[in-house]
């Protein structure tokens, strides 16, 4: 029935050469990709394996707090500030002008869809129109 499967929704002639390509894969390949999936469970797993409540401290837990965020920063920010791997050199970026709309909405009101909403009621306008 596996067979079957596979022959229909990927074809027979792609599976064939996909488990062609796994026969001709290199010993250390499969080793390397068995040695990083063992670690990964393993470190993912290892406060699993603890009979006992293991203690956080206090300014950890305070720093959790704010990793939702930076990790939002960290992949927002660039999108915002740099075009084709350097910082923008114009003011006339649609981008900016959306960011700073939504992060006035969000200071002065709040509210993750308010912010979404203003910034893209800026950009969208900018950006298709006029060209920015």
């Amino acid at each position: 029935m596996w067979t079957w499967v596979m022959r229909t929704r990927v074809g027979e002639k792609n599976v064939a050469e996909s488990m062609q390509a796994i026969g001709e894969t290199d010993p250390w390949t499969m080793l390397a990709i068995l040695g990083l999936t063992v670690l990964t469970v393993v470190t993912r797993s290892f406060f699993l394996w603890s009979e006992e409540k293991m203690p956080i401290p206090a300014w950890f837990q305070r720093g959790l707090h704010y990793a939702p965020v930076a990790a939002m920063a960290a992949v927002i920010v660039p999108e915002i500030v740099m075009q084709n791997g350097a910082l923008i050199s114009t003011w006339q970026d649609a981008r900016l002008y959306g960011a700073a709309a939504g992060l006035l909405w969000f200071f002065t009101r709040g509210g993750v869809l308010g912010t979404i909403v203003c910034g893209m009621c800026v950009y969208l306008p900018l950006h298709l129109l006029m060209a920015w």
